[in-house]
């Protein structure tokens, strides 16, 4: 039976885990002890076997810890005699920045320098290693979670969700992730009841854009542009009156995180969602309509289908005149890899495959993309809303686990920018992941190619800027005639699937050899479609290739009226 001790300075959190531990099974008792290290005595854990420990200062809306105060108390607990000691972290230690992955596991990379907030979590995490390490009664059991945003009543996303104005970045919509602070007792009392050690995150399935966030707790979103924002609160933060610029950061970019191995080995997962934590801290949780649910990535259905039904429709049917073939080729249903071909620097050609998916499919493709798609206002925003996910290996089997069409171009960020002389001419398919990707899940590969996008951005030039290729992480500056997208004539072919998956077990992803085969079968039958896409079209500005028939989605060929 475990007898704890909890070392935390905020009030409402201490009082959540003492309640939440007395009630929990294998702890025999439970008290909470002074957070001043100076007031704490190695000799006050003799009766105690297990401490739980916050960093969060007392009092203050902020999200760092009190990383002195952790010095302290571990160097003056390195000999007390514990047997189990629970560090609740922050999952704001992995730092906002428009290259994580989102859905974050444990053992996602953790960098120096990104942000104070996320040092100092990681100086925590740190510290506390050498709590117990001298005791003599044998080594500490430790474990760290990480916990997603938690909403306290004083906490800075408390203030955020219970004030009248908050002050954001324009542009930027993140998706979050808002844990009730009963979760994260339940999470604290789990880990002590199982005995459990190692790093583990605690946050709830999914998560919510920051406007709606907003929106459901009936709070003004007040945009106002970085560079002037953050040198006022460079000066207001240090009387008080505003959170840093450091701090806001984590209302710029995306954090989520996975927590997957929670649930997965001790059974744990949060029991409110982020909307209803927000509900919750207002007290006005289990009245009104349920919000609607979002994935850890930001996929937004509703804006989906918003932007179908006028923008996308427009541009399909009227401006580019998207013709289709072999749509049927597309599964109603299950997992599938989608491999492309991109071209014009702008992300159209995925987002012309998207709605003739939505449309006449009824399934939204998650397109893997690149992180410079993710760094600047608006279009990170409308690029995640629309189910794009950072491509990344995890991602990729994730999305396909769940049965979803996950969309690729093996060609990489330099296929986009490929010049005009050689746009139909397909490059070198990178590592081959993809094929990687449909043989670890079982899933076929769907290959499909697109004649005239290359035409709206044709790129006759470009120039090595290393300034410009550092900040917008393109290869390099394209030179382009047309000052806008120009409305060429599009044609766009599903070909066969290639059902990988019945030849080949997922042992084969290792085979480097027989991947790669795939890969350049793949290729070349792109290739040959392209190929006899061009010998077909007689302009770049109209006319059709295909065989008419009635339904994109049920015969061979279509021309939209």
């Amino acid at each position: 039976m475990a007898r704890v001790a909890v070392v935390a300075g905020r009030d409402p959190l201490a009082d959540a885990f003492v309640r939440q531990l007395r009630s929990a099974p294998g702890v025999e008792f439970c008290e909470r002890l002074p957070h001043e290290a100076d007031r704490l005595e190695p000799s006050m854990f003799e009766r105690f076997d297990t401490l739980v420990y916050s960093a969060l200062p007392p009092g203050g809306a902020t999200m760092a810890p009190d990383v002195t105060a952790a010095r302290a108390l571990s160097e003056r607990l390195v000999s007390a005699p514990l047997r189990h000691a629970i560090i609740v972290s922050s999952a704001a230690v992995y730092g906002p920045n428009h290259q994580n992955a989102g859905r974050l596991e444990e053992t996602a990379f953790i960098a120096d320098g990104r942000s104070d907030i996320a040092d100092g979590w990681r100086a925590v995490e740190r510290l506390t290693k050498q709590i117990g390490e001298r005791s003599g009664a044998g080594p500490t059991r430790r474990a760290v979670l990480r916990p997603a945003a938690v909403l306290d009543g004083s906490d800075y996303f408390s203030r955020l969700f219970t004030g009248r104005v908050a002050v954001t970045y324009p542009g930027h919509d993140p998706t979050l992730q808002l844990l009730a602070m009963d979760d994260l007792a339940g999470a604290v009392a789990m880990v002590v009841s199982r005995n459990a050690e190692g790093i583990y995150n605690v946050a709830p399935a999914g998560g919510i854009p920051l406007k709606q966030a907003l929106k459901l707790a009936g709070v003004t979103r007040l945009p106002l542009a970085r560079i002037p924002q953050n040198a006022a609160r460079g000066v207001l933060s240090r009387t008080g009156l505003a959170a840093p610029a450091d701090q806001l950061k984590y209302l710029q970019y995306s954090w989520t995180v996975s927590g997957e191995k929670l649930r997965t080995l001790h059974g744990f997962e949060p029991s409110c969602s982020s909307a209803e934590a927000i509900l919750g801290l207002q007290g006005t949780n289990g009245s009104g309509p349920a919000p609607p649910d979002y994935d850890e990535f930001g996929m937004d259905p509703g804006y989906i289908r918003r932007y179908c039904g006028h923008l996308f429709h427009f541009l399909h049917d009227h401006y580019w005149r998207v013709e289709i073939d072999g749509l049927e080729h597309v599964p109603a249903q299950g997992r599938g890899v989608m491999v492309g071909v991109h071209r014009g620097f702008m992300p159209f050609d995925g987002v012309m495959a998207l709605y003739a998916l939505v449309r006449y499919r009824d399934r939204i493709p998650r397109f893997l993309i690149h992180p410079s798609l993710t760094k600047f206002p608006f279009l990170g925003d409308f690029m995640a809303k629309l189910g794009g996910v950072m491509a990344c290996q995890e991602n990729g089997d994730y999305l396909l686990q769940r049965d979803e069409l996950l969309g690729v171009f093996p060609e990489g960020i330099r296929g986009a920018f490929t010049m005009y002389k050689r746009a139909y001419t397909l490059g070198k398919f990178g590592r081959d992941e993809f094929v990687r990707f449909a043989l670890r899940n079982r899933a076929p590969l769907l290959p499909f190619v697109t004649v005239g996008s290359a035409e709206i951005y044709p790129i006759l030039g470009r120039i090595d800027w290393r300034w410009f290729k550092r900040y917008t992480e393109w290869p390099f500056f394209p030179i382009t005639p047309a000052p806008f997208p120009l409305p060429t004539k599009w044609h766009t072919r599903f070909l066969a699937p290639m059902h990988i998956e019945r030849e080949y077990g997922p042992e084969a992803a290792d085979n480097a050899r027989l991947v790669h085969q795939i890969s350049l079968e793949c290729r070349q039958r792109m290739q040959a479609a392209i190929d006899d896409m061009l010998l077909r079209r007689r302009s770049k500005f109209y006319g059709s290739i295909f065989e008419e028939t009635k339904d994109p989605a049920g015969g061979t060929g279509a021309r939209p009226s």
